[in-house]
């Protein structure tokens, strides 16, 4: 199937040469003139897009793709019919995901502002902005050149947007301090109290004013519906290039390293720290004040319950070292079965 271009914006054609300098790989068996328009999967590419293989399983399509080329690894060029070229890389994902961004690329800002966007006369706005219908920026917010801000979208008073950032429609802002490049995606909730209170002698609940920031470092991205909660006293920070699937929940306080991914459905609670290159998988989540030391990886649906180390993947509810968890999963399963007749 086709990419459809009244969603996705079709660049100019490549060449064959150039799409292989874009992917960082070697054109083998195919003309490096010959013209590209689009990409697909193996299975429904034709003869003017490009395609990839990533995972092996998928291997079996190779005999019969129609492509012009194939994004590939150097162990699988050699299984491509006669006609369909090979681009040969040691990363066929990020290749042909360079390749996809070059001919559909994502759309530029429509420098302006709606006239049913109410912006107040004390925001800065850059050169190039985008402001669309009913969006609302407040008192003293100031919004990097080129950026983005959709239908309905709140940038609030007093939050500072970096360059090239992109707000997506109903999302909201406040309490934020954004670097370059930040996309927040539909809906998504950035900035409000987060979730503080104490107990008065009578048992009822009083909030305790939750003072701090959101600061997003550069490239970060949140995903649709996500909720990023502002500090208590300190800051709630995501570090550079972090990004948040969509129904992620941060809690006041936490902060993260650089290049963490957080998938759909997990949970932060106040406090927490992780470090650099950290990944949880979806539904799993952490309890309060816990660090996670960089590069640890966290199962989907685990239970985090104590600080993890650096480089350690844990599993299971409450988490353990991987290896662990499937050891007593298959002790468990033994204790299970029914002994044999005799």
């Amino acid at each position: 199937m086709a990419v459809d271009p009244r969603f996705h914006p079709v660049a100019q054609p490549l060449t064959l040469g150039d799409a292989a300098a874009t992917a960082g790989g070697e054109l083998r068996g195919g003309d490096p003139q010959r013209l590209i328009s689009g990409v697909g999967p193996l299975d429904a590419a034709g003869p003017q897009a490009v395609s990839f293989l990533d995972n092996r399983r998928y291997a079996g399509l190779l005999p019969a793709t129609r492509a012009a080329a194939v994004v590939l690894a150097e162990d699988f060029a050699g299984r491509l019919p006669e006609g369909v070229a090979a681009i040969v890389t040691a990363q066929p994902y990020l290749g042909f995901a360079r390749i996809a961004a070059r001919l559909h690329p994502r759309p530029a800002p429509r420098p302006g502002i709606h006239p049913s966007a109410v912006v107040d006369p004390s925001a800065l706005l850059g050169e190039g902005c985008e402001v669309g219908p009913l969006a609302v920026i407040g008192a003293g917010a100031e919004i990097g050149a080129g950026c983005v801000v959709g239908p309905h979208a709140v940038v609030g008073e007093g939050v500072v947007l970096g360059d090239g950032c992109r707000i997506g429609a109903h999302a909201s802002l406040s309490h934020c301090i954004a670097g370059r490049g930040v996309v927040v995606h539909p809906g998504a909730r950035i900035g409000q109290e987060g979730f503080g209170f104490a107990v008065t002698p009578e048992g009822r609940f009083e909030t305790m004013p939750q003072l701090g920031r959101v600061i997003l470092g550069d490239l970060v991205e949140i995903g649709a519906n996500s909720t990023v909660d502002r500090g208590s006293q300190g800051d709630t920070v995501l570090g550079a290039g972090t990004r948040l699937d969509n129904l992620v929940q941060i809690g006041h306080n936490v902060r993260t390293g650089r290049g963490c991914v957080i998938v759909a459905q997990v949970g932060i609670s106040g406090s927490a720290t992780l470090g650099d290159g950290v990944q949880m998988g979806g539904q799993s989540g952490l309890t309060g004040h816990l660090t996670l030391g960089d590069r640890v990886r966290v199962s989907a649906q685990a239970g985090v319950m104590n600080d993890v180390p650096a480089g350690t993947d844990v599993a299971g509810t409450p988490a353990w070292p991987a290896k662990d968890t499937l050891r007593a999963m298959a002790a468990l399963r033994k204790l299970g079965q029914k002994p044999a007749q005799g």
